[in-house]
């Protein structure tokens, strides 16, 4: 700074040089003081306006001599320094006084409620992050997972009917569900040799690949059901077409029913309130394919089929099922859950255990609900010839008028009965007469595989209301505010997680790739083309929590069914699903699920794992992950 801003001197030519040294020696002498004046007082040399000038101040072409007299590019630089550093000394106070004003003025509850979402967002952090910790063992901790044998290709662990037999099952209990500690094996189920993808819903729907299932020829021809004879082996296919004489037979079926409830036809079962039918032993499921059309939701039960199994191939043909048997143990539902139960020719013996079978059909029917059962054993002029048969026909026939049935109609070999409505009617029968009514510690509202009860249940739910009065679907599946206080949930919960699922269908199905799914191949320079609507048909959620996710992909016009899974360890809405008129079950993860493998076109598991660890991880993840892939279809 000595050597800056030295004032320009003009002088004369005859001016000598003593001249010159002394008015060079002064003039930085006074630049001298001048720099370190204004050093000591920097605001005074910004700021005074009354400084007197000095006759080197200025020059005589008219610039500023003084580098910090004010008006100087550099005077004016340090001057808005200043103004900017003061002001953000300023705006920096502000900040903290209005931000500490803020604080106080935080009422107690908006406090409690910035805490809880903090705290949430802190429990979902550390579980999100105990989940990758996890993941990121997989290197050190990988082993090679072998593939199963080729006898295991239907392989369903929990179901192994020559053990049970070993172990003392008789009577068809053989057929249990038994999940034995250490019995499951953690391999690759392999598809069968001549594996085909099936083909896309609906023609799907009507044809199947005979290899993509165990059945042979004569079980094709010798089944003796209803529903199963509508079939016809066709060289690599077997085809369900509705060309078939047959499945007029299902249409005409369907009719009767329909007339017998008191209905014009089997369109009118939705303003009828009935929209979810449990098929029990449902053939193939024709009965459920033919009342699909009519936004019928029908989920087939049978028991496990080493070959030929009615549960394989109606998944198959892309209809609800799952493996279910009425032999000792209730069903993973809970009560009041379906509309109308249906059993045509589907080899349970009502008659059998003292009517406990029956007792557990009228658990998980609904209020009004109907009971549809064809047999032979109905047809009365058989009946009359064999005493035998009328002997089973008339305890069953007064074991329902027990339950509080209403006998509507009888023709044939078919029988409708229609569940009471009202509960004063239990009070009203003959003492002795019936089983009793369950008491509040037996009455379990969702049962997860316990032994079947001899009174009947579901008298203490509060979702005792007929179907009559229900909402009929579509509106079923959007609740009201009171409807949804039975679950204790609020509206805003409901509407948050419809909203959040609207955007993860459209994300998922745009994510899913085009070039795989899509017949039209995409073309240099062309856009990826949408995923047709049809893509997925057999979809298993994990996790369904309110039923989200089904609702949306029904919103989003996607012909899938959903299998909506609460697990046994998470909070349970299982009956607000079932209420929405989706199906839904429980179960338990670290087990398998009653499912043939290749099943299922996609499997939805959001949020299972932070389930699963905040259960101490029960079972591993490899267990979790092997059982994804056998349920999954091959691509």
């Amino acid at each position: 700074p000595l050597h800056r801003g030295v004032p320009a001197i003009r002088v004369t030519s005859s001016s000598n040089d003593l001249l010159d040294s002394q008015v060079k020696e002064q003039t930085e002498k006074e630049e001298l003081d001048r720099n370190q004046s204004s050093h000591r007082f920097p605001f005074w040399s910004l700021f005074s306006d009354n400084s007197p000038l000095t006759k080197y101040d200025a020059t005589d072409n008219g610039f500023a001599s003084d580098p910090f007299t004010v008006g100087t590019p550099r005077s004016r630089h340090r001057l808005t320094m200043l103004l900017l550093k003061s002001s953000l000394v300023v705006i920096v106070i502000l900040a903290l006084t209005g931000s500490f004003w803020w604080t106080l003025s935080i009422s107690t509850s908006s406090r409690g409620h910035i805490f809880h979402s903090s705290r949430r967002l802190q429990e979902q952090l550390v579980s999100d992050l105990w989940d990758i910790g996890e993941l990121s063992f997989g290197t050190s901790r990988m082993k090679e997972i072998e593939f199963c044998p080729g006898e295991l290709e239907n392989y369903i662990p929990c179901f192994n009917v020559s053990e049970n037999l070993d172990s003392g099952f008789s009577d068809g209990n053989e057929y249990d569900r038994v999940c034995r500690q250490g019995s499951r094996q953690n391999c690759l189920v392999l598809p069968p040799m001549n594996y085909k993808i099936p083909l896309r819903w609906p023609t799907g729907r009507d044809i199947i690949w005979v290899a993509n299932v165990k059945i042979t020829g004569q079980e094709v021809f010798t089944s003796g059901s209803l529903t199963k004879r509508m079939m016809m082996l066709e060289e690599e296919q077997i085809s369900f077409r509705s060309a078939s004489l047959m499945f007029d037979g299902v249409e005409d079926y369907s009719h009767q029913i329909a007339e017998m409830i008191g209905l014009r036809n089997e369109s009118n079962f939705i303003q009828a309130g009935i929209r979810t039918i449990l098929d029990i032993g449902c053939g193939y499921g024709s009965f459920g394919a033919h009342l699909f059309s009519e936004q019928i939701l029908t989920i087939c039960i049978a028991n496990y089929e080493s070959s030929g199994s009615q549960v394989q191939l109606t998944l198959e043909r892309g209809l609800p099922a799952m493996i279910g048997s009425f032999s000792s143990k209730q069903l993973p539902y809970p009560s009041l859950s379906f509309d109308l139960l249906h059993c045509a020719r589907c080899g349970i013996d009502w008659d059998k255990k003292d009517g406990t079978f029956l007792i557990e059909v009228d658990r998980v029917l609904r209020p009004g609900g109907y009971f549809v059962w064809t047999s032979p054993l109905i047809n009365v002029q058989s009946s009359l010839r064999n005493k035998e048969k009328q002997k089973r026909w008339n305890f069953v026939r007064d074991f329902a008028e027990n339950l509080c049935w209403e006998l509507m109609s009888q023709q044939d070999e078919t029988v409708v009965w229609k569940k009471t409505s009202k509960k004063t009617c239990y009070n009203s029968r003959k003492s002795g007469s019936g089983p009793s009514i369950c008491s509040k510690v037996q009455d379990v509202e969702f049962p997860y595989y316990r032994p079947l009860q001899n009174c009947i249940g579901g008298m203490h739910s509060r979702r005792w209301v007929p179907i009559e009065e229900r909402a009929t679907w579509p509106s079923r599946s959007n609740l009201n505010r009171s409807e949804l206080a039975l679950y204790g949930l609020h509206l805003d919960e409901l509407n948050e997680d419809t909203a959040n699922y609207r955007i993860i269908v459209r994300n998922y199905w745009s994510l899913l790739s085009p070039l795989i799914f899509s017949d039209h191949p995409k073309r240099p320079g062309d856009e990826d083309p949408s995923p047709p609507y049809n893509m997925l048909r057999n979809v298993l959620d994990m996790n369904a929590r309110y039923g989200g996710l089904n609702a949306a992909l029904l919103e989003a016009r996607k012909s899938v069914w959903v299998m909506n899974v609460v697990p046994t360890t998470g909070p349970k809405y299982i009956p607000l699903i079932l209420d929405r008129g989706y199906f839904g079950v429980l179960h338990d993860w670290c087990e398998a699920f009653p499912t043939y493998p290749r099943t299922y076109d996609m499997v939805h598991a959001e949020g299972l794992l932070s389930l699963e660890s905040s259960q101490h991880w029960r079972c591993t993840m490899l267990d979790i992950f092997t059982e994804i892939d056998r349920m999954l279809r091959p691509e």
